[in-house]
């Protein structure tokens, strides 16, 4: 992305000679985490190289950021595993203060 460029993202995941393929995941809201984490797999297993949350997409009652991280992580793990295919997905990690926001990134981190 901006802050390091387009080459260490196709270093990440290794997409060489064509453009890269992705999309924001849609509906942003109403979705519980499960069914979210089905369309970020549905999307990569289906020839994405990456997904990403929309910017409005945080911790709803219906879909909590830990729950979406989760999901997400196995989604992605999920489609690699079937296509033989680095895939990425950007998280929004946003939060009401900067600890919370740390705290999540640091859990996206964990989860690869």
């Amino acid at each position: 992305g901006p802050p390091h460029g387009i080459q260490v993202e196709r270093d990440k995941l290794n997409k060489y000679g064509r453009p890269l393929l992705g999309c924001t995941i849609k509906p942003k809201l109403g979705l519980s985490a499960k069914n979210y984490g089905r369309a970020v797999y549905e999307c990569l297993r289906g020839g994405l190289d990456f997904t990403k949350d929309d910017e409005n997409v945080n911790s709803q009652p219906f879909m909590r950021w830990r729950d979406r991280f989760l999901f997400c992580a196995e989604a992605l793990y999920k489609a690699q595993a079937e296509t033989g295919e680095i895939k990425g997905h950007y998280l929004n990690a946003t939060a009401g203060t900067c600890e919370d926001m740390m705290k999540r990134a640091v859990f996206a981190r964990e989860l690869g």
